[in-house]
């Protein structure tokens, strides 16, 4: 059975992530199948663009290198779900499920299966850029950590990132020895729903702090909610005797 020919949308779909793939760490930053930048660029004045969408394509690549296009966030990548962008512009909080039918729609259009040639290569970089957006997007703690390392902080390897709060670390100590000393998974119910309560706030919390850009308040919650976020794996991960441990 043939394949496919790639559409008008498709190739749109592949030119407008463009900027985004060149500017990013994506291993697909080199295309040998576009035109190269020369110091004197050739004219041909007998061929002409064979749409709009080349023409604009070839004003990106003469672009002088003193004025880099603008690199996309997670957020760019998904218009319908985030047409605010990114916080202070947009919201913290996100829709889950229309953040999901977005992904799955980019992804359609994204399928290497769909393109063969060059394009093909382009579509494994892009898919693989909305993957790694829509896990970053998902959930309020790699969204929070992401928001932040965009500030230039980051919370998601510095170790050094503790709460100093003694009764903070003392519930979390609770709960832990609680969580191993249940017998039945029945017994976590209460936990789960006292910790899921948690999070919604957290993610109030931080909603919040990067509507005011305050970034000291944003990085503080952010390491509250990573608590929370490992007590939930903990809870749900729980088996009879089986020791809890808290990585933070």
């Amino acid at each position: 059975m043939s394949r496919p020919s790639p559409t008008l949308n498709s190739k749109r779909f592949f030119l407008s992530f463009h900027r985004y793939i060149s500017m990013t760490s994506s291993p697909l930053t080199h295309h040998p199948h576009l035109p190269a930048q020369a110091t004197t660029p050739q004219r041909h004045p007998s061929s002409r663009p064979r749409s709009r969408l080349s023409a604009r394509h070839a004003s990106t690549s003469d672009a002088p290198p003193s004025a880099p296009a603008k690199p996309l966030s997670h957020y760019d990548l998904f218009p319908n779900t985030l047409p605010q962008g990114a916080p202070p512009r947009g919201p913290f909080v996100i829709d889950p499920r229309q953040l999901r039918k977005e992904f799955l729609q980019l992804q359609a259009r994204a399928h290497p299966d769909r393109h063969h040639g060059p394009d093909k290569a382009r579509a494994e970089g892009t898919s693989a850029l909305i993957n790694e957006a829509y896990r970053t997007l998902q959930n309020p703690l790699p969204r929070a950590q992401y928001l932040l390392s965009l500030r230039g902080i980051d919370v998601a390897e510095d170790e050094t990132a503790k709460v100093e709060d003694p009764d903070l670390l003392m519930e979390v100590l609770e709960v832990r020895e609680a969580i191993e000393g249940a017998g039945q998974e029945s017994e976590l119910e209460g936990m789960k729903a006292r910790n899921d309560a948690r999070m919604v706030e957290s993610e109030g919390i931080l909603d919040e702090a990067f509507q005011s850009d305050d970034t000291e308040m944003a990085k503080a919650e952010a390491v509250k909610l990573r608590y929370w976020t490992n007590i939930k794996e903990a809870l749900d991960a729980w088996e009879k005797g089986k020791p809890v441990v808290l990585v933070h």
